[in-house]
């Protein structure tokens, strides 16, 4: 096989893989035997296409040759339950009624099937870990190898966690359908909270040598968009993938020359894409644009356009911040939350008020562990000119964090209270 045809067969699949499996699981009803039929026929394609060249229309040749192939397992099925009818006579009706369901929609258009596959991988009867690695495999193409090194743990336990979730799927019966009504709503909840796990994960890695993780922001940017096609009457949906879009757009400006982390108010504005930028900026007014009031993640993409919209970091409309938070924590309560909108009360009223507030959060056992808690106090104390007390804070904030990058940043902190 030449390099050509390879990377041509790798682009199509990463760019069919889950129209392919979606189309497969809505005749099948199995997420399981879906993926296993539309990997039979990328070993179909990547023995024939080296000899007959990749055909004009790719992706139809995949969605073709795995419904056959799905037809031919049904058949074969139907068959032994009929050559073993003397060991039971229940047959599952949803099998017995396969094969035609199968010959009346070869040739049926894709229509909610991607949909559908994002519901029912990021189901609430799977764990987070196991919604994420499911998505991710599934919708965003990634292997499990991609995978365990995105999340900082091995092939096995990711293969583990997609296998489990594909049994659990299976034995809980979860109808591959798009819910309606209130159902409809709690699980879009579900979705929009995979997609923005994986995001935050790329953005801010919570392990390991990185900052930041660009790719994992990518492929949550890319099941956004997708979600916001899909669905695009729901402002949330718009709200997050203008989130996404604003704080990925400072990527390039988030790391130094050597990797190092540049926290926000250092950045250079000049490196953030500011085509990102507009396109999140426009999705926020879409969102908006539906009236009543505004969700979680509408809310935060409000906050970051703040700082989106400033020329400079002294240009910041820090009031406003504060009560778009006072919004969010009446809307979603949380210590985080509060940690947040006591940075910008900081920042908009001086560091007194912002350490008054962060104080209030420090018996708070939800934040016992958290290390931005201390990074922010000592961040605080220092504007402050409290040296000693700053440089205490950050070194304990430096010894909560597992990424090994922010560490530095925070130990390189204490040592220059140290100067002072």
């Amino acid at each position: 096989m030449t390099d050509e045809i390879r990377r041509a067969i790798d682009a199509v699949w990463r760019i069919e893989q889950a129209k392919l499996i979606a189309g497969l699981a809505r005749i099948t009803r199995d997420i399981g035997v879906a993926e296993d039929l539309a990997q039979d026929a990328l070993v179909a394609a990547l023995k024939q296409w080296p000899e007959q060249g990749v055909p004009d229309n790719p992706g139809a040749w995949l969605m073709a040759t795995a419904k056959h192939r799905a037809l031919d397992l049904f058949r074969r099925r139907k068959m032994l339950e009929r050559k073993h009818q003397e060991l039971g006579r229940e047959l599952d009706a949803r099998q017995a009624e396969a094969v035609p369901e199968l010959e009346d929609g070869m040739d049926d258009d894709v229509g909610d099937d991607l949909l559908r596959l994002v519901f029912t991988a990021c189901h609430p009867v799977l764990s987070t870990e196991a919604r994420v690695a499911l998505t991710l495999r599934m919708l965003g193409g990634l292997t499990t190898d991609e995978i365990a090194r995105a999340f900082l743990t091995t092939e096995s336990t990711v293969a583990q966690r997609i296998v489990r979730a594909k049994r659990t799927l299976a034995e809980a019966r979860v109808p591959f359908d798009v819910p309606r009504g209130e159902a409809f709503l709690a699980r879009l909840s579900s979705v929009l909270q995979v997609i923005y796990f994986i995001f935050n994960e790329g953005y801010s890695a919570t392990a390991g040598d990185d900052w930041v993780r660009p790719a994992l922001c990518e492929d949550a940017l890319r099941l956004g968009r997708i979600l916001a096609e899909l669905v695009p009457g729901e402002a949330e949906v718009h709200g997050l993938v203008s989130l996404m879009e604003i704080q990925a757009s400072r990527l390039r400006a988030r790391v130094g020359p050597t990797g190092e982390p540049v926290l926000l108010l250092d950045q250079n504005r000049a490196e953030w894409d500011h085509l990102m930028i507009h396109r999140g900026l426009q999705a926020l007014d879409r969102a908006e644009s539906f009236g009543g009031a505004l969700g979680p993640y509408t809310l935060q993409a409000a906050i970051a356009a703040c700082h989106a919209r400033a020329r400079t970091a002294a240009d910041t409309d820090w009031t406003r911040i504060v009560a778009l938070y006072d919004a969010l924590a009446e809307l979603m309560p949380s210590p985080v939350i509060d940690l947040n909108r006591a940075v910008a009360a900081g920042m908009a009223f001086g560091p007194e008020e912002g350490l008054q507030l962060v104080d209030q959060l420090l018996d708070n056992p939800a934040l016992k562990n958290y290390h931005l808690l201390r990074s922010v106090r000592g961040d605080l104390l220092f504007k402050l000119s409290r040296y000693g007390d700053a440089r205490a804070e950050f070194l304990r904030a430096a010894g909560m964090t597992k990424n090994a990058r922010e560490k530095a940043l925070l130990l390189d902190r204490a040592a220059k209270c140290g100067i002072k």
